[in-house]
């Protein structure tokens, strides 16, 4: 395991990119399609990027979008604009219009990145839309319903009239050295993160240098990233398990890193195989798709050797046959809310597969996990509660929302992440589900995550998602969303009656829906509020 401590020296995040330029080099840093470029080429075009943002009138503390897919410009513009001293903010590509114009207007975001079109999307269509059309200054305000907004950049050879392309963006910068971020000191914002908003508006997540560079050097000595590996970044950059367990991990390690931009199991398969990737950090579905792929014989994952995943339902199946069939010699879980830095719990080399399998590992170096029960008070172990997180990862606070940011925290400055989780007696932390996803059955809570674990386990079962529904005897009662394995003729009355073997009277889902995929967020987290709504 490498030395801890280096996020120290590296001091801030464009730190860590001169480290990394200067220590590997001339080892391959990005691979994205044809495009293959070194850890000090990539030094360089960051630089240049960077000396475009101050050109831009970029100053410190400035927030900078991105709003793309992962590729080779998506990081060079993220960490040159952090490089001049600007506030990092990714965009979801998930997102429409509105939701995109919510975030830049709240973020007050004075430069925006956004992709060309995209899965048959035109992202600046959808700007010009909800933000009011081209008004005013093509300098001063390219967007009416974006006051704050000053310059858009389209990652593409063209761009409409009051938008510039990456191209016009890089020359602006000229030939002049970048400031190397004079100034910038490791408390200092590096990042705003917007959540997932499952559970209302999203709010933006502040947290620093410091925080970023301690978290992800802990995740990848915890992991065994080293120098040589081959990274498929999957994960989207807007993601923290994207941008910091995957590109900022590189910087810090040498990995290579290949961006893809979307998950698709047969693209996933052949690039591994040809790019001989060692390191696959992804979701549960994701990697479940490349084990059932019927082609998946045809490709040779020989060169895997390290995958990460995180969920509160992971089957010990898939454990199993990441290691047995694909012959990975590390299979990890680990669990984090953007709140925390992304990191909170995470599994150690070495785990057995049913450990890795029910549990999120645990707290990894400089964090507290405590689980409460509904007064706050410590639950002993093995009873669940809300997790508690306190430690150096621990967000700054929500951005202009103090209200929001007091509500997060419980007495003693600890984070209430809202999860509902479990600590075994060696401290490995079961994450049994979200406050809101709980109902009640008779008078006892059901936790989804629990029975989707169990119905998991039978054979006939890909993939399960259980919500409380209502219920006049009752008062709520569960519904399981299914997805049969391939093949697999399994009926509604099969799997209630085998259920009733299994778990207490009280979890077993009275009705059953069979479904050919589950609805996931971007991150790959089943959209629950999705199924309650069909409900």
């Amino acid at each position: 395991m490498r030395a801890a401590g280096k996020w120290r020296e590296w001091g801030t995040v464009p730190g860590l990119v001169r480290s990394a330029a200067e220590r590997h080099a001339e080892t391959e840093a990005v691979v994205d399609g044809r495009t293959r470029i070194t850890f000090a080429e990539l030094g360089a075009r960051v630089d240049r990027a960077a000396a475009a943002c101050r050109a831009w009138g970029v100053a410190p503390g400035d927030r900078v979008a991105v709003w793309a897919p992962n590729r080779l410009e998506w990081i060079v513009a993220a960490l040159g604009a952090v490089s001049a001293g600007g506030v990092l903010v990714p965009v979801s590509t998930r997102h429409k219009g509105a939701e995109a114009v919510d975030v830049l207007r709240r973020s007050r975001a004075r430069l925006l990145f956004v992709t060309g079109p995209f899965l048959g999307t035109s992202y600046v269509a959808l700007l010009r839309r909800a933000a009011g059309g081209v008004a005013g200054s093509r300098v001063e305000r390219p967007l009416a319903g974006l006051p704050d907004l000053r310059r858009v950049v389209v990652f593409a050879e063209d761009a409409p009239s009051g938008f510039d392309t990456w191209r016009a963006f890089l020359t602006a910068g000229g030939g002049r050295e970048p400031a190397r971020s004079a100034g910038m000191a490791g408390e200092a914002p590096s990042d705003v993160i917007y959540t997932s908003g499952t559970t209302g508006r999203p709010k933006g997540v502040v947290v620093t240098h410091a925080q970023t560079l301690r978290a992800y050097e802990v995740w990848s000595a915890l992991a065994g990233l080293r120098p040589g590996d081959r990274y498929l970044i999957a994960n989207p950059f807007f993601h923290t398990f994207g941008y910091k367990a995957g590109v900022l991990a590189c910087l810090m390690s040498g990995a290579t890193m290949i961006p893809q931009p979307v998950f698709a199991a047969e693209t996933t398969l052949a690039t591994v195989a040809a790019e001989r990737v060692t390191a696959l950090p992804a979701p549960p579905a994701l990697l479940q798709a490349l084990l059932d792929h019927p082609e998946r014989s045809s490709y040779d994952l020989s060169s895997l050797r390290l995958v990460v995943t995180g969920a509160s339902s992971i089957p010990l199946t898939l454990v199993e046959r990441l290691r047995g069939e694909l012959g990975v010699e590390t299979v990890l879980t680990a669990y984090g809310l953007s709140e925390a830095c992304g990191l909170v719990t995470m599994g150690r080399r070495g785990d057995p597969p049913a450990t890795v399998a029910a549990t999120s590992g645990r707290a990894v170096p400089g964090v507290a996990v405590r689980i409460a029960d509904a007064t706050g008070a410590p639950s002993p172990p093995g009873t669940p509660g809300e997790i508690l997180v306190r430690g150096f990862n621990v967000m700054r606070g929500y951005l202009d929302d103090e209200r929001a940011t007091a509500r997060a925290f419980a007495p003693g400055g600890w984070l209430r992440t809202g999860d509902v989780g479990v600590l075994d007696s060696s401290g490995n932390l079961s994450v049994t589900d979200r406050l809101t996803d709980m109902y009640v059955v008779g008078g006892f809570n059901a936790y989804p995550a629990e029975i989707e674990r169990i119905l998991l386990g039978h054979p006939g079962v890909a993939d399960a998602a259980v919500v409380g529904v209502p219920d006049a005897r009752l008062g709520e009662v569960g519904r399981a969303w299914v997805v049969r394995a391939p093949d697999g003729l399994l009926t509604e009355g099969e799997l209630i009656a085998w259920a009733r073997r299994e778990m207490a009277g009280y979890k077993v889902p009275r009705s059953v829906r069979f479904v050919d995929a589950l609805p996931r967020n971007a991150t790959g987290k089943v959209a629950k509020e999705t199924l309650r709504a069909r409900a």
